[in-house]
């Protein structure tokens, strides 16, 4: 994106591939800070729309088991999330712990210091130290997302590969304005599953949950949003035809763009 804002509801991942993705964030914790590891984890399911606002998270049985922790500490880390507003827990047959994302910032919602300070219904914005946290974040990013782009080109897509990040394309496409930072999410995340690479995608996974974190500070611009359509089209078609040159050099100019804004607004 030259001006690009990555942001995400379109299309959802079928159950397996829901399945894969968990698999991929959520791994066993190391011992003295299980949690803390623990929240991290569940966070990201969260910041990267891993599961959709309004539906439930994965029974506690099985959350426990892949974070390899007591359903009571789960449950205390359930409880701060529930307190934050990220979760609400229903009880009875349909019961369960069910996501609840935070609105962003409407078009031209929140002024330019409104945001960078924190006013009401943002974040906060980061102070010196959290400027370089900022850069270093979106650094991080390119480089994971530039070269699994150039991976995806290089090595070529198989037919069902290929489909599905023409699904994830799609998907970006016919998302309302309200859900298109999660459709925007899995379309990246998609690209990066299909390099190859699982420490890979758990990298990447990590990485764009803090860049979410960051682009719910901002307004969604419309404009911004298409030409970050137009780039995300450009990118497929350089990854489906095998030029790793051209894949890599759009993927870069995308998170440029990113950080373009995220900077202006933020730092």
């Amino acid at each position: 994106m030259s001006a690009g804002q990555d942001t995400g509801a379109g299309g959802s991942a079928g159950p397996g591939e829901d399945a894969d993705r968990l698999a991929a964030v959520l791994r066993p914790v190391r011992a003295g800070n299980g949690f803390e590891e623990a929240l991290e984890q569940i966070l990201q399911i969260v910041r990267l729309g891993l599961v959709p606002d309004g539906e439930r998270l994965p029974a506690e049985r099985e959350l426990a088991g892949r974070l390899g922790i007591s359903r009571v500490m789960l449950r205390e880390v359930l409880k701060v999330l529930a307190e934050q507003g990220l979760v609400v827990s229903r009880r009875g047959r349909y019961g369960g712990t069910f996501v609840r994302h935070q609105q962003p910032p409407s078009p031209g919602e929140g002024s330019p210091q409104e945001l960078r300070r924190g006013a009401p219904g943002t974040a906060g914005a980061p102070g010196p130290a959290g400027d370089l946290d900022v850069r270093d974040t979106l650094r991080f990013r390119e480089v994971l997302e530039t070269g699994a782009a150039e991976l995806c080109a290089s090595r070529g897509l198989e037919d069902a590969e290929a489909a599905r990040l023409r699904t994830a394309l799609d998907a970006t496409r016919n998302a309302d304005l309200a859900g298109y930072r999660r459709s925007d999410t899995l379309f990246h995340l998609t690209l990066v599953e299909l390099a190859g690479s699982p420490t890979l995608t758990a990298q990447y996974a990590a990485v764009r949950a803090k860049v979410n974190d960051l682009l719910g500070r901002i307004p969604l611009l419309v404009r911004n949003l298409e030409h970050a359509q137009q780039q995300h089209a450009e990118l497929v078609d350089a990854v489906l035809a095998g030029d790793s040159e051209r894949a890599r050099r759009v993927s870069r100019e995308h998170c440029a763009g990113t950080a373009a804004l995220l900077r202006g607004f933020l730092t």
